[in-house]
């Protein structure tokens, strides 16, 4: 497999018709999928990659949805590439990506501190940019542009300081997120935070925001029947 189809986009107006050029389906319920890059490290818990396996996946390909991620090959984005390939699912897998930080198939890295793409996504979107978290704002968008009006909502998953700026974009989107404790880092941070446990800033702004729920990797199925009832319609 050669990889994604790589969709380059310099301005916010342009999403839309960049997106339908490239055969991107809008108006689509999304996912939104946030946290753990390199930081998250190789090693996942298993209850980690079982969620995403068993009941993400299908349960993704049965509704429709278009999933949006960071794109590049490590932590939740390999997770969820790996599983939506060893399925065989079709629903689209849009990763977004900074020009500088990523790394396409059969090109020079940009930078040494750029990280590959993740050969398995379906398209990658690659916006302006030279410093991770510039992809952020980009990221959001692209989710308001593919869902179109119809529901989405963000899944948080592990994460460092990008998983926080990644929510408040959400937030400020207008856009549910589904913090999944257990998962660590930032997803337990803000999960702490919920609970009155003191916390920095920008993990306590998230969980006080009404947009924000808390969900448990310990419980799966209320994982699915969380994300199932804010994108089913």
């Amino acid at each position: 497999m050669s990889g994604p189809e790589v969709i380059r986009v310099d301005s916010a107006e342009a999403l839309d018709a960049e997106l339908s050029r490239a055969g991107v389906a809008l108006s689509r319920p999304v996912l939104v999928v946030v946290g753990g890059a390199s930081g998250m490290g190789s090693d996942l818990p298993p209850a980690l990659t079982a969620l995403c396996s068993d009941q993400l996946v299908p349960a993704l390909d049965r509704l429709g949805v278009s999933v949006v991620d960071g794109g590049t090959d490590a932590g939740v984005m390999r997770l969820i590439g790996q599983a939506r390939a060893r399925a065989g699912a079709s629903f689209p897998l849009i990763g977004v990506a900074a020009t500088g930080t990523v790394a396409l198939p059969g090109e020079q890295p940009p930078s040494p501190d750029s990280a590959p793409a993740e050969i398995q996504h379906s398209h990658l979107v690659v916006v302006p940019g030279t410093c991770w978290g510039d992809e952020s704002p980009w990221l959001a968008a692209t989710a308001t542009s593919i869902a179109a009006g119809r529901p989405s909502t963000t899944l948080l998953i592990n994460g460092g300081a990008i998983a926080y700026t990644d929510a408040l974009h959400s937030l400020a989107a207008g856009r549910s997120v589904l913090v999944l404790n257990g998962s660590g880092r930032a997803a337990d941070e803000i999960a702490r935070a919920r609970t009155g446990v003191h916390a920095d800033d920008q993990a306590a702004r998230i969980a006080e925001s009404p947009l924000t729920r808390i969900v448990s990797l310990d419980e799966p199925v209320g994982v699915l029947t969380a994300i199932t009832d804010k994108l089913a319609v």
